[in-house]
């Protein structure tokens, strides 16, 4: 079998004089203006697992000056497999239509399949309706995507599993919790007998649950109860975190109100220290000056969504990379072979060797 070549149905006879195509012959990557930094990490990675350079396609993604956005490809991607690398962060609309108008050019450009990589996915929060007359926006977005002819969604950690069932087409969503759980076995390595896993909410209990069976420590619950959006007016802890080094985990923090607050509690209620491990840093409006003040030891945050200065420069802050994990998912992807073996250990550390060699 020729490596890097897909050969379609050679088990049938061709029609008289039609030979067989290559198709998909090499991945190729793209990127919005984002997360370029994750991009470009991420091909980096590719090379050094492929032996095989690989960069990203030169294009240019530009406004005009009403902030019209134009997309301009200068090579050639007729029959390719290309992977868009673009998370809807902050500007979200911006970042949201830069990703529909790459799709649209290089589905115009003939390329063979399109697979958008979407390590964060803006909207997420909005997947019911909660009150009349309310929009389910992750749907419509979800609409958006598949109507510009992407065929496949790569992201990581949605905020709800049933987002997957708002797209026709298939979605991988990657998980951060075994990342955390290297950085925790490496971190924590002589305390690991003290770890609580803590849930920031009740919705939030099946992704703790994930990484406190991972490390193999127990788990607790911060229930909280809202007067209104954005303020929380009561927390209570359920579980008993006395002499416990607790790891509040959760998929995003946007403002850190509700984390600070969280941590607090915890220390009220016993907890000898509080860390924070959360998969997408929004940290918008006072997030990183709340963090810096809080009770908290450290946050760890992933790069899905670009950092900050403010947030580079942070005293208890800390970022994770993601680039070996969307590089081994999109090679994956592109030879047909399982991406959902990328949860599980034996898997995954080896890719992040380099950073955590004894975890």
């Amino acid at each position: 079998m020729l490596s890097g070549v897909n050969i379609t149905n050679l088990s049938q006879p061709m029609p008289p004089g039609i030979t067989a195509m290559p198709t998909l012959t090499e991945p190729k990557l793209i990127s919005g203006n984002a997360n370029l930094p994750l991009a470009q990490a991420i091909t980096r990675r590719m090379t050094m697992h492929r032996g095989i350079h690989t960069g990203l396609v030169d294009a240019r993604v530009e406004r005009f000056n009403d902030g019209e956005i134009f997309v301009e490809v200068f090579e050639n991607v007729r029959g390719e497999d290309m992977f868009i690398i673009q998370p809807t962060s902050n500007p979200a609309n911006d970042n949201l239509m830069e990703l529909l108008i790459i799709a649209d050019a290089l589905r115009r450009s003939s390329a063979q399949r399109v697979t958008a990589v979407i390590p964060y996915f803006g909207y997420a929060r909005q997947d019911r309706r909660t009150k009349a007359r309310t929009p389910i926006s992750a749907k419509l977005v979800a609409n958006m995507l598949v109507g510009t002819g992407i065929e496949r969604v790569l992201t990581m950690d949605l905020h709800a599993a049933q987002i997957q069932g708002f797209f026709d087409i298939p979605v991988d969503n990657l998980y951060a919790s075994p990342i955390f759980a290297l950085d925790i076995r490496t971190q924590f390595r002589d305390r690991m007998g003290e770890l609580m896993v803590v849930s920031p909410d009740v919705g939030g209990v099946a992704r703790a649950r994930e990484l406190a069976k991972r490390i193999n420590s127990p788990l607790a619950i911060v229930d909280k109860r809202r007067e209104k959006a954005g303020e929380v007016a009561e927390m209570t802890v359920i579980g008993s975190v006395e002499g416990k080094i607790c790891l509040i985990v959760d998929d995003m923090c946007d403002t850190a109100g509700t984390l600070c607050k969280a941590a607090e509690v915890l220390l009220e209620n016993g907890a000898t220290e509080v860390h924070s491990y959360i998969t997408h840093g929004v940290m918008s409006g006072p997030a990183v000056e709340r963090v810096a003040k809080s009770v908290m030891k450290s946050l760890v945050l992933t790069d899905t969504i670009q950092p900050s200065d403010a947030v580079k420069s942070a005293p208890n802050i800390r970022v994770v990379p993601t680039a070996p994990v969307f590089a081994q998912a999109i090679l994956n992807i592109w030879n047909g072979t399982s991406v959902s073996s990328l949860f599980e250990d034996q898997t995954l550390s080896p890719i992040y060797e380099s950073l955590y060699p004894a975890a």
